[in-house]
Parts: structure tokens; C-alpha cells; sequence
């Protein structure tokens, strides 16, 4: 995985910035995104500061905007020589009944963890076509499991999971390898939460960056295109 070139959406924390350190820890140059140009130079800093042997940079980009994803891939491209590796990470969650969910909480669901990564693989298809690279969906166990109050996020997880089989069914004649990866129970700054030690029990980011990194190192000939991820020993309701 030595200088290739991954772009990771919504990398400045949780499981994006988990994933872009284990790349770079394989030696993977990565451009991750936020929508704020201050966090992504931030998290960025903080990779580099690691002392891996990839590189980080960080740029500012939404996905709800097909041209700030094209630039973004550009700026990957043009920085470190190519492109190699897509994770279609960023996400957001509204949950609620349908009758208190507001048309701005659908809406923004949708856009973000739908459209979005719509957004991001036609920005990056011709990219990972010319290298043969690999495609990561990050969807989520609610991608297959529905329950009350997900109206929103479930829907736009069904779309993720949906949407990323057919790619891969569309680009894997192409050279391309697409999987989706689907957590459940994960220790990150999702929706406002800030990760302590009772979160031990659950997925950790770094868990997800490996299997990024154990799914890359996968023979050519096979592809596990949907991976469901759990936490081994879930807290007893």
C-alpha cells in the first residue's frame, strides 16, 4: 500500500479519522475531508504529528456538493499522483418518529448520507477506474435492521447499502473492488456524543481503519462486497 492514495470523507474524527490513520500507518497518503477547512487542517496536524509514514492533508468539502467533491479528488490527485483508495464515510443522524421528524431533518439525513456518497463515487469513479482501486461505502447495521424513531436514518442506510451493491455489480468488470462496510455500535462523536471509558465495550474506530486495511490486502479474485461489523460482547440490556 506503499504511496498510494486514499481520500477519505468526514476524516477529521470518529471512524473516518480512524480509518485515515491506519492507512497512513500502511503507508497510504490521504486527503480526508470537513466542512470546515479549520478541522480538517487540524486533524490533518494530528496524523502527521503521528509520524507514520503516509502523508494527511485536509481540505474543506461538503458532499452534498458534487463540485467540492470534484475539486477534493482533484486536490488528491494533484498533491500525491492518483487516487487508489475511496471511504465514503461522512454521516449524520436525525432519529425521531415520522410525525416530530421536520422536513429539514429528513432532508439533511438524505442528502448527507445518501446523495452524498453518490456525490463521492461519481467524483471519484474515473479516478479509481484508471488505478483499479478499491471503493468503501461506510453505511451501518441500521442498512439492514430497522427501528422506531429511524424512519430518516434507516432509509438513507437501506439507500447506502443498496446503492453501494449495485456499484459494485456496475465497476467490479472495471477492475474496481467495492465493499460496504456496515458497523453497529461504534465509539465516536456521533450525533454529540463524546467517547469515555464506558464505550470500551463497543466497535472502536481503529477496529474499523483494520478491517479497511484487511479488506484491501484481500486476493484479487475475492471480495467480501458487504461486511456486517459488531461489538463481540454487547453491554446486557
Amino acid at each position: 500500500m506503499k504511496n498510494k492514495t486514499a481520500y477519505v470523507t468526514g476524516g477529521s474524527k470518529g471512524i473516518g479519522y480512524g480509518i485515515a490513520e491506519k492507512l497512513m500507518e500502511n503507508g497510504v497518503n490521504v486527503v480526508i475531508t470537513s466542512r470546515s477547512q479549520s478541522s480538517a487542517t487540524e486533524a490533518a496536524d494530528r496524523l502527521n504529528d503521528l509520524g507514520h509514514p503516509g502523508k494527511c492533508t485536509g481540505t474543506e468539502a461538503d458532499v452534498r456538493d458534487l463540485e467540492s467533491q470534484q475539486r477534493a479528488v482533484q486536490l488528491g490527485i494533484d498533491t500525491y499522483g492518483g487516487l487508489d483508495i475511496v471511504v465514503a464515510n461522512a454521516g449524520v443522524g436525525h432519529f425521531g418518529p415520522v410525525h416530530e421528524l421536520t422536513p429539514e431533518q429528513w432532508n439533511e439525513t438524505i442528502d448527507i448520507n445518501l446523495t452524498g456518497t453518490f456525490n463521492t463515487v461519481k467524483a471519484s469513479m474515473d479516478a479509481l477506474m484508471k488505478s483499479q482501486g478499491y471503493l468503501f461505502t461506510i453505511a451501518s447495521l441500521a442498512g439492514t435492521n430497522f427501528f422506531a424513531g429511524g424512519a430518516a436514518y434507516n432509509a438513507s442506510k437501506f439507500g447506502v447499502v443498496g446503492f453501494t451493491q449495485a456499484v459494485m455489480l456496475d465497476v467490479r468488470n472495471h477492475g474496481v473492488k467495492v465493499s460496504t462496510i456496515m458497523p453497529g455500535s461504534v465509539a465516536t462523536h456521533f450525533n454529540g456524543n463524546e467517547p469515555d471509558e464506558s464505550d470500551a465495550w463497543k466497535i472502536q474506530i481503529e477496529d474499523l481503519g483494520q478491517m479497511v486495511i484487511d479488506l484491501l490486502r484481500m486476493p484479487a479474485r475475492t471480495l467480501p462486497s458487504k461486511v456486517e461489523v459488531r461489538p463481540s460482547f454487547p453491554k446486557s440490556k
